[in-house]
């Protein structure tokens, strides 16, 4: 029942927000202006974007190093696979299958791995706060189209999304700190649980804040946010080349604030990210650049299928690769988000046995240890 009502809930937010992106808007303006779109500029888009991917999986392979060594075509193809999922399934399962996928490809444990995903969308909140800084310090509000109140709340939500990152970073540090001790204080619950139940949860939670060992070790916490601008340079870009196509003429700088405004409009539990990315797209250009409306639509219909087609059809490449069905991806999404699966069930994909599983489960061990 409740994932029916939240089902609906998401269906008629979807409905809301692509009803508020097409309000007034000329069909024949917009299919005009995707028609004078410059081919050559939305292929280098696609390429651009195609990369970002990579250098995920290459961040992602550095901030799992100091739980075991993983190979970069297992990164990338099981970072693919999890976005595309992603794209194609509600509740965003991938975030929960690709350290899965990864975890029984490399023998590696699980939840540390899960761990890791996590703390990459902190890093990713970091960086983009940053460039959205150097915009904020490098570019002229006067150049703007926006009025100055505008603009200035945009500053304000964008010093409100540092402060909430730099906490997260604190409490995961403090959390990476004692792995032990937070195990300990988790299996209190069996005061309010039943005993198998709370074990199950404490032992989830300490395998979670193994999996940020990482924060212990400030040079590779440092490595990794290194890695994250490339990372956030490239998506910009891929935003920048794909409006030029548009015969848009922001700046570089320009598409961090753009940038800036996508991640908040993708937050929205939309499938697909339909209907938010969309909306923020319009806005940003609209209101801070000028940009006439039937532009901005067909601007944000071809930067969506930009930055999600290309890599959900090389996800579904990968899946079939691996005999993977979305039944099955929703399945193994739904069992391993839930700490009292305590997978003792056989693997829906490949990897270790369930004993071997649960071994594993209990420490971050190295691959090498084996």
């Amino acid at each position: 029942m409740r994932s029916r009502l939240r089902a609906v809930l998401v269906l008629v937010l979807t409905i809301g927000l692509l009803a508020f992106f097409f309000n007034d808007v000329n069909v024949g303006d917009v299919w005009a202006a995707t028609r004078q779109a410059d081919p050559g500029l939305l292929a280098l888009a696609v390429a651009v974007t195609m990369m970002t991917y990579a250098v995920r999986a290459l961040r992602w392979q550095y901030l799992l190093a100091p739980i075991g060594r993983t190979r970069f075509s297992t990164a990338f193809q099981t970072t693919v696979i999890g976005f595309a999922a992603s794209f194609l399934l509600p509740a965003r399962p991938g975030e929960v299958l690709r350290p899965y996928l990864l975890a029984k490809r490399e023998g590696l444990p699980a939840t540390p791995a899960f761990a890791t995903i996590i703390l990459e969308r902190l890093l990713d909140l970091v960086t983009v706060v940053l460039l959205f800084g150097a915009f904020v310090l490098l570019v002229d509000p006067a150049s703007l189209a926006a009025d100055p109140s505008t603009y200035a709340r945009v500053k304000t939500g964008g010093l409100l999304a540092a402060a909430g990152a730099v906490g997260g970073l604190a409490i995961f540090f403090v959390l990476a700190g004692h792995p032990e001790r937070l195990g300990a204080w988790a299996r209190r619950l069996e005061r309010v649980l039943p005993p198998k139940l709370a074990h199950l949860v404490a032992r989830f939670v300490e395998g979670f804040a193994q999996g940020l060992v990482v924060m212990r070790r400030p040079a590779h916490l440092f490595g990794s946010l290194v890695l994250s601008v490339p990372l956030w340079l490239s998506i910009a870009l891929g935003i920048y080349v794909t409006s030029h196509a548009f015969h848009m003429t922001f700046s570089y700088l320009g598409s961090f604030l753009v940038m800036t405004l996508l991640v908040v409009g993708v937050a929205m539990p939309t499938p697909g990210q339909v209907g938010g990315f969309h909306e923020m797209y319009k806005l940003a250009v609209m209101t801070f650049f000028g940009v006439p409306k039937d532009i901005a639509v067909a601007a944000a219909i071809v930067l969506h299928a930009v930055s999600f087609v290309p890599v959900t059809l090389l996800g579904l490449v990968f899946m079939a690769r691996e005999g993977l069905s979305f039944g099955r991806m929703r399945e193994m999404a739904q069992r391993e988000a839930d700490p009292a699966s305590d997978g003792r069930k056989d693997p829906p994909y490949g990897g270790d046995p369930p004993a071997k599983r649960d071994r594993a489960v209990v420490g971050p061990h190295r691959a090498s240890d084996r």
